[in-house]
């Protein structure tokens, strides 16, 4: 038998019948198949206290890339290891090329955006992830200087898209990397707080989950008096 974690994933062939199919799938509507340039497709894992990154590039299997993602200390979110994906795959990518780079994240596409353009004020200070967010606006900053094209593109998940699909799999083999051979490590100085769930204990910096799990508290020991 094998491995019950993988899953299957098929792969995207531009000839004959197949080409109505792909052109018809979401990539194919959105241009990507067609894209004159480097497609990466990126994907970010969150689970069981650990997190990973996974990058791919559309028929390049050897520039497959994943990394686990750390501080967890300091809690584990889903946005942190999306961003992750995304300097692994600015990493990536030459700077004599354009590339189109397809995430699944919408938090994690936002939170760059305020980066771009001419708009309101963005600071890294209250950035929760502001060490990974850093290392993307520079990587970015060294693309516009080349006059590089980078087109980053809300998809769906799990639909079926091969690129994704692959970018999901190297997410959860990056969730597998050994804790000595983590990125982005350096704690903050920010307070931790450890809020009890049935079983579990969930780090986590001050957010408004901590704060309700506060005030549910505080509700019970005043029904318990």
């Amino acid at each position: 038998m094998g491995n019950p974690k993988q899953k299957d994933e098929c792969s995207v062939r531009m000839d004959d019948l197949e080409w109505d199919y792909w052109m018809g799938s979401e990539v194919g509507q959105l241009g990507g198949y067609g894209f004159q340039g480097a497609i990466f497709g990126v994907n970010g894992s969150c689970k069981d206290g650990t997190m990973g990154s996974g990058c791919c590039k559309f028929q390049e299997d050897e520039a497959d890339k994943c990394a686990r993602v750390g501080r967890e200390e300091e809690g584990t979110s889903s946005n942190r290891p999306e961003l992750g994906e995304i300097v692994l795959a600015l990493q990536s990518a030459a700077l004599s090329e354009d590339i189109l780079l397809l995430c699944d994240n919408a938090a994690a596409l936002c939170a760059i955006k305020k980066w771009v353009g001419q708009g309101g004020k963005a600071t890294l200070a209250t950035a929760p992830d502001a060490d990974i967010l850093q290392e993307i606006v520079c990587l970015l900053k060294q693309r516009v200087r080349a006059g590089r094209a980078t087109f980053l593109i809300k998809v769906k998940s799990h639909r079926g898209e091969p690129i994704n699909e692959r970018a999901d799999t190297l997410a959860e083999e990056g969730r597998e990397i050994s804790d000595d051979n983590k990125r982005w490590v350096v704690r903050t100085d920010q307070l931790t707080f450890e809020v009890q769930k049935g079983n579990t204990t969930v780090r986590s910096l001050w957010t408004n989950s901590v704060r309700n799990a506060f005030r549910r508290q505080a509700g019970w020991l005043n029904c318990k008096r």
